[in-house]
């Protein structure tokens, strides 16, 4: 590993993942600074914080 990792992010930072609805069916997961990774699924759940 490059240097020491956070266990947690800074809260001004915003979330290491996103998601994004490219259509209605699909919900495609990108990380944070990786272009090359990505998760794409037809099925996503809601969670409750």
């Amino acid at each position: 590993m490059d240097g020491d990792v956070d266990a947690e992010p800074d809260a001004d930072e915003g979330p290491a993942v996103s998601a994004h609805r490219t259509s209605p069916e699909r919900t495609v997961f990108t990380e944070k600074g990786n272009c090359d990774g990505w998760i794409a699924s037809d099925l996503v759940v809601g969670l409750d914080r």
